[in-house]
């Protein structure tokens, strides 16, 4: 059984200026997505599209900063709207109080969708070929969150069988052991995702699949570290046993499923 290092949350103090680790982490996802999005300018089909202008890395840079806003916005957002909207709707001026916590990926999922279609109608693109080229750029920046997650001490494990070599007793979480479930989502919705969507990604599909593939991918990793993972305490487990993620990765699993097989059968 091990124990949680407990690593201090700041990672450099400057007089009142304080620099957290997670917000590092949030840095470094933001660097490999420009790093990743440089080299899909490279990848087909993007190399040899010229119409209405050739991808360049001022497209990158300019979906980054617009996902930034994607991100922030619709994770705080979606957060207040999914897992408290009865506290958020008494006390309506604490969603803008981001410092005290509280982000949703699907909120900030569906906020970067927004994003890239005002993105997509001012640049003339088709939607899903402007998603198709951001979604193999993104697990990276998931699996740096659930680092910052981790050094946090934060959403942890369920209780874990002590023989479990891993298991971990999280500060805050009491005396028994738990998974952690940081780590397992770092690996599978972060670096096992990115993996399998960037060689997918590496050759020409039809159009939205590979968006299509991350929504799925995505989807089932989550639903499996949701079995892993404490559920809030404040929702606790929902219908059928499961947790509120969960319901929420059901329709990305469905809905990737059906859009990478449409897409398929609109190509042919």
């Amino acid at each position: 059984m091990l124990l949680h290092p407990q690593i201090d949350p700041v990672a450099l103090q400057i007089g009142p200026l304080a620099i957290h680790w997670y917000g590092l982490t949030y840095l470094a996802a933001f660097g490999l997505f420009l790093l990743l999005g440089r080299a899909r300018l490279h990848h087909p089909p993007f190399a040899g599209i010229t119409q209405p202008s050739p991808w360049s890395r001022r497209d990158v840079e300019d979906i980054l900063f617009l996902g930034v806003l994607g991100v922030v916005a619709g994770g705080r957002l979606g957060y207040c709207l999914f897992y408290k909207p009865a506290y958020y709707l008494a006390h309506p001026l604490e969603v803008f109080a981001v410092w005290q916590g509280g982000m949703s990926f699907h909120g900030g999922l569906i906020g970067v969708m927004l994003a890239m279609v005002w993105y997509a109608r001012s640049r003339g693109r088709p939607f899903m070929q402007v998603m198709d080229f951001v979604a193999p750029c993104v697990p990276t920046g998931l699996a740096a969150g659930r680092v910052g997650n981790f050094i946090n001490g934060e959403l942890w494990g369920r209780v874990a069988d002590p023989s479990l070599p891993w298991a971990m007793v999280f500060r805050g979480a009491g005396d028994l052991p738990r998974h952690p479930s940081q780590i397992y989502q770092f690996l599978l919705e972060g670096l096992l995702l990115f993996v399998l969507l960037w060689f997918y990604a590496r050759k020409e599909r039809a159009q939205g699949q590979v968006s299509a593939v991350f929504l799925f991918g995505y989807g089932v990793f989550r639903f499996i570290a949701e079995f892993f993972r404490e559920p809030d305490a404040h929702l606790g487990l929902l219908s059928l046993g499961m947790s509120m993620g969960q319901w929420l990765c059901v329709p990305m699993i469905l809905g990737g499923a059906f859009m990478w097989w449409w897409f398929g059968r609109r190509r042919q």
